[in-house]
């Protein structure tokens, strides 16, 4: 007789006290690099709470940045410059009067029109910029792999491009986007697919039920999620989305999640909105929506949250690929471009090859 063992929320598989670095799931590479780093065991527990108040909050997500840009600058460090790819920066003014900027990568030598990628850093929608050269190599790779990619460089809910909460970032994604499609012939594009990672996946995601909302969802030809951050509510979290406690505190603490939440969304005015958390959105919300990938890493706290949205779509009639990369931390087909080269190609394929696939 076969028998279920009974699910432990502590999880971990089994064992609260397991690390990144003693998960036999975990991919050996990422476990040298990060052992190299010193960041294999659990983080300090966040000091601070959800009602420490706004001034500490954004103190808080201040330092967070600055260490979150100093990783991704040490992990980046090396990394040979991608051959045949121009850049070049536009700006353009959002609804406020201030500048949004975007970062444009195109191969050389290529006969267009392209695909366009349109790409959405990650950060809580807080922190981080698409200026940093670890979102900067992304792009370029992109670029080489045969399409057009403009970043955005949006307003922040904190940290040295903030205080800016929702919709701000928001906002500044969807008027940049239409710029962007309004003027695809002379960025060399045909169609505009959106990706992005992490909270750059939450606004990736968050685009085109604004766009259904407000009319204008045909400028989006598909979506390309990586291990997005859409939950918005991680203090009660739904028992099934295991992945919770089964990988919290592998690089990233749960904890942190709530706090970044509320620099987001201040009191979670918007905690129900689709728009802010996708989590929430039914298939009301997302019904004609369209194609979509929503890739989640199988080490990440927030895998579930990404597979229950895939789920979804399917639910909605949205055509969805639901992914899991083996053996990954949070957005890790990003950061081991020399470690992993095999996983950093091949994020570039999938993305690319999913632009093209809707041309």
């Amino acid at each position: 007789m076969t028998t279920t063992a009974p699910h432990v929320p502590a999880g971990r598989i089994g064992d609260p006290a397991r690390t990144l670095g003693t998960d036999p799931r975990a991919d050996p590479r990422m476990v040298a690099v990060f052992g190299a780093l010193g960041a294999l065991d659990h983080p300090a527990p966040a000091p601070l709470r959800r009602d420490a108040g706004r001034e500490a909050l954004l103190e808080f997500v201040a330092a967070t940045e600055v260490g979150f840009e100093g990783l991704f600058t040490v992990l980046s460090d090396g990394w040979a410059p991608v051959e045949g790819v121009r850049r070049e920066v536009r700006t353009i003014t959002g609804d406020g009067g201030h500048e949004i900027t975007l970062h444009v990568h195109r191969p050389d030598g290529v006969d267009g029109p392209l695909p366009l990628i349109y790409q959405v850093h990650g950060g809580g929608m807080v922190m981080l910029s698409a200026e940093g050269p670890l979102y900067a190599h992304w792009r370029d790779e992109l670029a080489a792999a045969g399409t057009v990619v403009v970043g955005v460089e949006y307003r922040n809910g904190g940290g040295s491009r903030g205080p800016h909460p929702f919709p701000a970032g928001l906002d500044d994604c969807a008027l940049a986007l239409r710029w962007v499609h309004a003027h695809l012939a002379e960025l060399g594009g045909t169609h505009v697919v959106v990706t992005g990672d992490s909270g750059g996946a939450n606004l990736a995601l968050a685009l085109p039920i604004k766009a259904r909302r407000e009319g204008w969802v045909e400028e989006i030809a598909g979506v390309y999620a990586q291990c997005p951050y859409i939950l918005g509510e991680w203090e009660k979290p739904p028992a099934e989305l295991h992945s919770l406690w089964e990988n919290d505190k592998y690089w990233l603490d749960r904890a942190l999640f709530p706090l970044l939440a509320e620099v987001y969304d201040p009191e979670g005015r918007h905690a129900a909105d689709p728009t802010c958390w996708p989590a929430r959105a039914g298939v009301p919300d997302v019904t004609g929506l369209p194609p979509h990938v929503i890739s989640a890493n199988e080490l990440d706290p927030l895998r579930d949250e990404g597979l229950a949205y895939h789920r979804l779509l399917l639910a909605a009639g949205v055509p969805s690929i639901g992914k899991v990369n083996l053996g990954l931390c949070h957005v890790g087909e990003l950061l081991f471009r020399t470690a992993m080269p095999d996983v950093y190609a091949e994020a570039v394929r999938d993305v690319t090859g999913f632009a093209r696939s809707l041309g």
